[in-house]
């Protein structure tokens, strides 16, 4: 430590000499010292070096209690001197990176060599003219004047359109990149914090934030700068992110006053004098040291991990653009691998690779045959020797076979799909920010279409959040309405009005409206707002109270928390003995009086009757009307002795009542239709609430969430964790699986009880599928809720810092309808997809029969290889633009959610592809072999090489083309409807799409010539061609009236594309997901699972008897629950890389069972977890895709035993 100070000191007065001249008092360098020491030494430090804090604010040129002057030089030197508070970014990709990385494509760069070679090989002229004739009968058309010299253009146009594919894909990413960003600093901006300037309290946005600011923090913030605390009521911080130290930190300016940048406010609330900010804050250099630039990036990467991983770690997804969101997905749900990739990403990737697959044998079929067909035909029908001379033409025919089987390969490999994905959710997050959705994490949008249920708060989201006191009960007289101030005693009323002001946070004001004639401006907490409002109902004002008693006099404040859902402040009277305010939940604050303010205002006792009497006719009634009840109570001590303000249960007993109040939050008036609309689509809505059971209630009856007369539960919390958990207190699957199923409403819920609800509605196996659950939130208690969920909605405007964090998506205005309209843009990119991916299947399915038979018959593919890169670019790019950006309709939220492991391609999918297929082919193939005859044209079977484009194979191209352009609009629709041209100029993309590609085939056609081996056309053939692709949309028709069960075998289709082409995904994709002959397996086989169960017993007997320290190290190892998984983290490696799975799966899958029997590894039903390893054991080893990693039931089965 020695040496640091001293070059400490060193830096310092060297930065000081500089500073002092800019008319500050300390050094970035010295302030930044300052942040790394902690607790005591802090406080030691500050004395020394600054003498306290009020020292470190002169210094800094700052008020600790009107903070800056605000003046704008002075803000712009702050931000010279000490730095602005944004860390930058790291940098985005430049355009011709992405280009490199398009290029690194494995088919183009096939290509690319193939084209290279034909270049080379068309400039080589063999030598001597005769040779020629001996070269067999493929030579005989070489020779042609003029023709030979044109050889070069084919690899030409190869190399053109390889350069264009890789053009539009690295525009597509890098447009994609550049709109990440562009809501990266939306998210960004949208994050305010509280700050004293010139004595007003004002919302900045944190990049707006100085060293010398006078922050407020309160519950829930993420604190956006370091800084030194000032003052501070009861202030706990979450400091995990930057200690990896679970437990929260309690921080007061006499014993630890440093606040760090990124840590959470966990309780209470205070001021703070911003020390750092931006590159200079904990968070910041951390941040530097992780996005260094690119070069040492890795390299410090790696010792930052090294040197502190959780902080690194952890830290990342707080600002930064690109990596933080990254590395919070990994965090989130682990859904598979590093980059954005969602659940359907994954599917369609690995479609991709299959298709690509069948492809490659294909092709690899295709030039054998083409090869063995010409060496047979050459040297051994005609037996001609190979002479040198004709070495070069063999090899221009040997690489012309080639370039077919590549282009084969080209059209099978459907790079368009991950492409259409990219598209369809960066162009509905787009358009969802427009609809109040501000989407952080791309696959919760495709999530959202398959929610079944939504978990949603009351306050705020259901509710408008505008608390005003309707009714109250005073000195024995319950109000219907806010009462006479006259009328009501005027010792209670100096006691409540005292009560009321002080005992709230001072943040919370109530300002004059914006507009004229609107309502006041309820600033802080709502419900503070609508006693502070009752207040001026009285004709009475807060504000020269709280002038008279500072925040900074308080002598004591219990916060607001989930456990004590109540808050008290303790005042110290001029006469030294103390009085505390209290209010809180009606029915708990209650439960703590033993005294209540008479009808004149004097104090008389309060007995269990009277409280009971009181719960029945004021407490249950308010609530009835939907009210929120909230008790104001007080309670003197003696100052001598001066209480022990640490035990809280003594305290908080003991109290006075002065008065009960309801105070209603009305409906918004959107929210019953949006509700409804939820129900049709198939998603229940439950509520979850911090408010007694009736307000809830009659809340929930007023938005439609339960209609009288229907079989449902409403509960509170308490009920619920009754009927929940066992004799010892534990939560069983099975008993949470007889309550959710009809739950609607639970009131009165802890954050822990709605994480509970989450996680067990997630883990059932009741239903068919897996349940997918979408969860409203805005506290900071929220924050597991939200993780745990599929999708977590946080409140834009009343949402905590921390509930943001956690979440997918923030609702920009708070409005449930917001969150059908998620549902309606997620559900829609599902469709877009499946558009897309029937549009695109049809044509390579064709494409590739085409190009594979057509080479094996007439020894030449009918579609050249440029005209496959121009069918396969309209097809990938084109389409993929046109079908993914179609505009979703209400009709989608008529339909029931898809599920998880739907198969992609639906049985009415097939049927489309199939029937398309067919007929595309016989078109094309009669076309093949008998067009020459039925257009009157010269036949283009077996020409010769380098002979002119033929006009009988430019019918085929045309005709090929004109037919996709009109199966594209019959794959606008999936769900087998008849009018395909339903809403098509709703969406302009596509008719532009349309008809350029239209345009652009014209002119392919009829000036492409050469390099597109194409042959003008007359008017008659083309309208032959259009006329040919207008029977697309006609025999559209005709399929859409074979009804899909007449076609047995096509369902079987639907399972075959489903193990076919997703072999593995529907196996691992969704591990949690039971298929049916997995169903079958278990019965046939529970026998003998029973047999194994026993051995198991027995074996565990054996063992505990040979060792209990044996027992210990077995359990782990045998990964009896999957709370066992989840502390062991050195079983989360992903053994499972190759299928993409959602990491928990392995765990949760065996979870679910095990959930039927118990979760907890202390369970009486140990030893059901044998069957379970004994279920996955078959059905692992009948898969082919078993994954036999640690983490994986096989595993389990083997270190059991």
């Amino acid at each position: 430590m020695g040496d640091m100070s001293n070059s400490d000191f060193y830096a310092k007065n060297q930065i000081n000499e500089g500073n002092h001249e800019a008319g500050f008092g300390c050094s970035v360098m010295e302030l930044r010292s300052l942040m790394e020491m902690r607790g005591p030494e802090a406080v030691v430090k500050l004395q020394d070096d600054y003498t306290g804090t009020e020292g470190l604010c002169k210094r800094l040129k700052t008020s600790p209690t009107e903070g800056l002057a605000g003046d704008q030089t002075d803000l712009d030197k702050r931000k010279e001197i000490y730095g602005k508070n944004v860390i930058p970014p790291k940098k985005p990709k430049t355009f011709l990176q992405l280009v490199w990385e398009a290029l690194q494509d494995v088919t183009l760069i096939i290509l690319e060599i193939a084209a290279l070679i034909s270049l080379g090989l068309s400039f080589y002229h063999p030598p001597g003219d005769s040779s020629g004739e001996f070269c067999g009968a493929g030579a005989a058309g070489v020779e042609d004047e003029g023709e030979a010299d044109a050889g070069w253009i084919e690899g030409a146009a190869i190399l053109l359109s390889v350069v264009c594919v890789v053009l539009v894909t690295a525009f597509n990413d890098w447009s994609k990149e550049k709109q990440f960003r562009g809501l990266q600093n939306r998210i960004e901006q949208e994050q305010k914090f509280q700050v004293v300037r010139g004595s007003q309290v004002i919302q900045l946005p944190v990049s707006d934030i100085v060293v010398g600011d006078i922050a407020q923090i309160k519950y829930g913030d993420l604190l956006p700068a370091d800084g030194v605390l000032i003052q501070g009521n009861d202030l706990k911080i979450d400091e995990s992110s930057l200690t990896g130290e679970s437990d929260h930190v309690k921080k007061n300016a006499d014993k630890d006053p440093m606040l760090l940048s990124g840590t959470h406010v966990m309780e209470g609330s205070g001021r703070m004098v911003v020390t750092a900010v931006g590159v200079n804050s904990q968070t910041g250099i951390i941040m530097t040291l992780l996005g260094a630039g690119p070069e040492e990036e890795e390299k410090k990467q790696k010792k930052v991990k090294k040197q502190d991983g959780a902080a690194a770690m952890e830290m990342q997804p707080l600002k930064s653009a690109e990596g933080g969101e990254s590395e919070e997905k990994e965090k989130k749900k682990h859904t598979g691998s590093k980059k954005e990739k969602s659940v359907l990403q994954g599917k369609l990737t690995k479609l991709a690779v299959q298709i690509g697959k069948a492809g490659l044998l294909m092709s690899a079929v295709t030039v054998i045959i083409l090869v063995l067909y010409f060496a047979i035909d050459n040297f051994v029908l005609q037996k001609l020797p190979w002479l040198p001379e004709c070495t070069p033409i063999y090899v221009q025919f040997f690489v012309k076979f080639f370039i077919i089987g590549v282009t084969v390969l080209v059209v099978a490999v459907p790079e368009g799909l991950p492409l259409a994905v990219t598209i369809s959710l960066a162009y509905s997050v787009k358009k969802m920010m427009k609809d109040n959705n501000l989407v952080r994490h791309l696959d919760a949008c495709e999530t959202m279409g398959n929610a079944t249920t939504i978990c949603s708060d009351k306050t705020g989201t259901l509710t408008t959040n505008r608390m005003t006191v309707v009714q109250c009960y005073i000195g024995d007289v319950h109000y219907k309405e806010v009462p006479d101030p006259a009328a009501l005693p005027t010792k209670s009323m100096d006691i409540l009005i005292n009560s009321i002001s002080l005992n709230s946070a001072y943040t919370t004001k109530i300002l004059p409206p914006d507009k004229e004639g609107g309502l006041p401006k309820q600033v802080g907490n709502k419900t503070e707002c609508g006693l502070l409002g009752f207040l001026l109902d009285l004709k009475r004002d807060y504000q020269p109270i709280r002038n008279q008693i500072p925040e900074e006099k308080l002598y004591k404040v219990y916060t607001f928390n989930s456990v004590r859902k109540s808050m008290s402040t303790v005042i110290k009277l001029p006469d030294g003995s103390f009085r505390m305010y209290s209010k809180g939940a009606s029915e708990i604050v209650l439960k703590k009086c033993s005294y209540i303010l008479s009808e004149v205002g004097e104090v008389r006792v309060f007995r269990p009757r009277d409280k009971d009497e009181m719960v029945k006719k004021v407490i249950e009634p308010m609530a009835c009307d939907g009210l929120r009840t909230i008790c104001v109570a007080y309670r003197d001590f003696s100052s001598d002795p001066e209480p022990d303000w640490e035990d809280e249960n003594s305290i908080l007993n003991d109290l006075t009542a002065i008065c009960v109040v309801g105070i209603e939050d009305p409906v918004r008036p959107e929210v019953p239709d949006a509700i409804l609309k939820c129900q049709q689509a198939g998603i229940t809505v439950r509520m979850v609430t911090g408010d007694n059971i009736n307000t809830a209630r009659a809340i929930a009856i007023k938005c439609g969430i339960i209609h009288p007369g229907e079989d449902f539960i409403c509960i509170d919390g308490k009920e619920f964790n009754r009927r929940i958990r066992n004799e010892k207190g534990e939560v069983e699957q099975e008993r949470i699986d007889k309550v959710w199923p009809k739950l609607r409403v639970l009131a009165r819920s802890s954050p822990t009880d709605k994480h509970t609800l989450v996680k067990g509605i997630i883990d059932s196996t009741l239903g068919e599928q897996r349940q997918v659950v979408a969860v409203t939130g805005d506290g900071t208690n929220d924050g597991p809720a939200l993780k745990k969920a599929d999708v977590g909605f946080a409140m834009g405007i009343a949402g905590t810092d921390v509930a943001k964090e956690a979440s997918d998506i923030i609702l920009t205005d708070d409005n449930f309808s917001s969150i059908v309209k998620a549902v309606m843009w997620g559900r829609n990119v599902y469709d877009s997809i499946s558009k897309f991916l029937q549009f695109q299947l049809t044509v390579n399915v064709v494409a590739v029969i085409v190009a594979f038979t057509g080479a094996c018959i007439t020894q030449d593919s009918p579609l050249k290889a440029v005209q496959m890169l121009w069918v396969n670019l309209i097809m990938d790019t084109f389409a993929s633009l046109a079908l993914a950006t179609e505009p979703p309709t209400e009709s989608l939220l008529k339909r029931k959610p898809y599920g998880r492991n739907k198969p992609l391609i639906s049985s009415t999918m097939t049927k489309n592809i199939l029937g398309h297929g067919v007929f595309q082919l016989i078109i094309i193939f009669t076309l093949l072999f008998a067009g020459e005859k039925i257009f009157d044209i010269d036949s283009g079977r077996n020409a010769p090489l380098h002979s002119p484009p033929s006009e009988h194979y430019t019918i085929i191209f045309n005709t090929f083309v004109m037919m996709q352009l009109f199966n594209e609009i019959n794959a606008r629709k999936i769900h087998g409807e008849r009018n395909v041209f339903d809403g098509i100029f709703r969406n302009p993309i596509f008719c532009t799409i349309v008809f350029g590609t239209f345009a652009a085939q014209i002119v392919i056609v009829q000036f492409g010539g050469k390099p597109f081996s194409c042959q003008p056309l007359n008017l008659e053939k083309w309208m032959w061609c259009i006329f040919l692709g207008l029977g697309e949309l006609v025999w559209g028709q005709v399929i859409a009236s074979v009804p899909n069960s007449k076609l047995r075998f096509l369902r079987r289709a639907g399972q075959l594309t489903r193990k076919d082409d997703l072999p593995e995904e529907d196996t691992n994709e969704d591990n949690d997901e039971i298929d049916h002959a997995e169903r079958e397996l278990r019965r046939g086989q529970i026998l003998w699972f029973r047999g194994l169960n026993r051995i198991q017993t027995q074996i565990r007997v054996v063992n505990a008897f040979r060792s209990s320290l044996y027992e210990g190290l077995e359990k782990p190892d045998s990964r009896s629950s999957i709370h066992n998984f989840m502390t062991h983290p050195e079983f989360r490696i992903e053994d499972s890389t190759p299928n993409l799975p959602l990491i928990d799966d392995t765990d949760d899958d065996s979870a679910r069972r095990r959930g039927k029997y118990s979760s907890q590894p202390s369970s009486p039903n140990k030893n059901n977890n044998a069957i379970d390893s004994g279920i996955n054991l078959t059905i692992d080893t009948s898969r082919s895709a078993a994954s036999s990693g640690p983490a994986s039931p096989l595993h389990s089965l083997e270190t059991s035993l």
